[in-house]
């Protein structure tokens, strides 16, 4: 199989990111599995098997960064596709029900420094990695930019008190989507007049690490959209928030 076109999935080694970075790889994509433990994103890669480059990455490091993109540069020369997935829920060492997780994060009892260091992966992360990864999607002559949001950070839909997960709505982990999909509008804006695409995507209640495994969709549900959007072509659309099946959710 030919593997011409390039992707960062960052935070690949397990979860959504790890089904995305097998599937693009099956479809030809030559794969940079970003992982914070080298380690296991060898094993991961591994596993993938032909296409898949494990790649140290913390989004939360900037050396890190850094070298991951002169790594990429010195290697590749460019990329085609970034998927901004690496993300975490909370900093809690106990695994915890979501809902547990959710009376426990409320505007009136969150913990601000857990909300800082949920922020710093999930929106000051993709913003760093986007800073230091757009000269090489420049060197592309079709570039795509997937950041893996969730529905949860719609304020539109939280706004409205039939939504179902209104309640689950705080400052930690749902803010913090709310704060990434801002991140991923001011991209989209700066880049409407190139030729670089920028689309989010929420994989929906998947199964992971995330919620402690309560999610009702398996990895493979959960990573169709964001498998279909990363492989949209050049005429594909820029600027759109959609969960499966290319539904589109309100900001």
């Amino acid at each position: 199989m030919d593997h011409n076109r390039v992707a960062l999935v960052t935070g690949a080694n397990q979860g959504v990111g790890f089904q995305v970075a097998k599937e693009l790889a099956a479809a030809g994509v030559t794969v940079l599995v970003g992982s914070r433990d080298l380690r296991r994103g060898e094993a991961a890669a591994g596993e993938i098997g032909p296409g898949a480059i494990a790649l140290q990455l913390d989004v939360t490091d900037a050396e890190s960064i850094a070298a991951a993109e002169a790594r990429i540069r010195r290697d590749l020369g460019r990329l085609d596709l970034l998927v901004n997935n690496a993300g975490i829920s909370n900093t809690r060492t106990t695994p915890m029900a979501p809902e547990d997780v959710a009376a426990s994060s409320r505007a009136s009892n969150a913990s601000l420094d857990e909300v800082r260091a949920v922020w710093e992966t999930n929106v000051f992360g993709t913003l760093a990695v986007f800073q230091a990864m757009l000269p090489l999607l420049r060197e592309s002559p079709d570039a795509r930019i997937v950041n893996v949001s969730s529905g949860l950070g719609s304020l539109a839909s939280n706004a409205d008190p039939a939504y179902p997960y209104r309640g689950m709505f705080g400052p930690v982990y749902s803010a913090s989507k709310t704060a990434q999909n801002a991140m991923a509008l001011a991209m989209m804006i700066e880049l409407e007049h190139t030729g670089i695409k920028v689309n989010l995507v929420s994989p929906g209640y998947t199964s992971t690490a995330l919620n402690n495994f309560r999610g009702t969709e398996s990895i493979e549900d959960g990573s169709r959209e964001v498998v279909r959007v990363a492989l949209l072509g050049p005429d594909g659309p820029t600027g759109t928030y959609t969960r499966w099946p290319n539904t589109t959710i309100p900001w």
